[in-house]
């Protein structure tokens, strides 16, 4: 029997527990998993180094998995346009069961192998593509499937798994095992491999927007405003780095269309947004060598 389908020799009488004991017996085992992904962490530094190249050469994220392993790629390919002005096209994911499994299970799609080769395929996946495979027993055929066809047209695969020894690890250019052992409910593999799965999909494509200069310092400085918080945010992130007043850093923002990197090179620079657009781009984005361009000396 996998790890994660295995009974849990701690809980054997949770449902007699004390609401108190009860939670706690939840929440113990979420510190758990941020612990199995915390010492698996130069597995990630080896997937985040190997999937910049080709992100940077206009490669995309692609994100395959089914059930809650599928839910969470689509969430984290969701979350990076707004976060780091990452385009959509460049973020997508392949959900086993097409986009209605994201609102409701498909348990049997998960079982279909070659519709995962169909799926991934259908993506049009380049080398130049990352695809990120995630399965919490490892051994999911649509997983499977996907990640074959991803590695026929030379795509780099990232295998996540929750059980050591699975496939979907072991198959993958890079295989991270996130060995979160039995969970508080039997099986099930939404609480703790879940939340580390979630935790491992966060720091890696977190880690590579910093590597690609969406981050000055560690200030979300390519946000894309798309209501009036963020428009807030991307006044304040403005002033913070640029100590300018609130009227100039929006005056400044809204003439580059709320940029808050150029935004920042125009105010620092005291030129043109047009001009920081163009330093900027001359540089890959990146903000500290966009002003250090106009201060070799510093």
């Amino acid at each position: 029997m996998l790890n994660t389908e295995s009974p849990s020799g701690q809980h054997v009488d949770l449902d007699l527990y004390g609401t108190g004991d009860l939670v706690r017996a939840f929440t113990a085992d979420q510190v758990r998993a941020a612990q199995v992904v915390d010492a698996i962490a130069a597995d990630l530094a080896r997937a985040v180094d190997a999937a910049v190249p080709r992100i940077a050469a206009g490669g995309r994220l692609v994100y395959v998995g089914a059930g809650t392993s599928g839910r969470l790629g689509v969430l984290d390919s969701v979350e990076l346009p707004p976060t780091f002005s990452w385009p959509r096209s460049r973020a997508v994911a392949v959900l086993a069961g097409g986009p209605a499994a994201m609102y409701e299970a498909a348990e049997g799609a998960e079982d279909d192998r070659p519709q995962g080769a169909v799926d991934l395929l259908a993506m049009k996946v380049t080398p130049n593509d990352v695809v990120i495979l995630i399965a919490a027993s490892g051994h999911t055929p649509y997983v499977l499937g996907a990640l074959e066809a991803a590695r026929k047209v030379g795509a780099l695969t990232i295998g996540l798994a929750n059980n050591p020894g699975a496939p979907v690890a072991g198959e993958a250019e890079i295989g991270i095992t996130l060995d979160t052992g039995a969970e508080v409910i039997s099986g099930s593999t939404r609480l703790k491999a879940g939340t580390a799965q979630k935790i491992a999909l966060n720091t890696l494509s977190s880690a590579i927007m910093v590597r690609l200069n969406k981050v000055h310092g560690n200030l979300m400085v390519d946000l894309t405003p798309t209501n009036a918080k963020l428009y807030r945010r991307a006044i304040a992130l403005t002033v913070k780095v640029t100590g300018a007043d609130d009227t100039t850093a929006k005056e400044t923002l809204e003439a580059c269309r709320y940029q808050v990197k150029v935004a920042i090179v125009a105010i620092l620079r005291r030129c043109p947004v047009a001009q920081a657009a163009n330093e900027l781009e001359a540089v890959q984005g990146n903000v500290r060598r966009a002003l250090a361009a106009a201060n070799p000396g510093k």
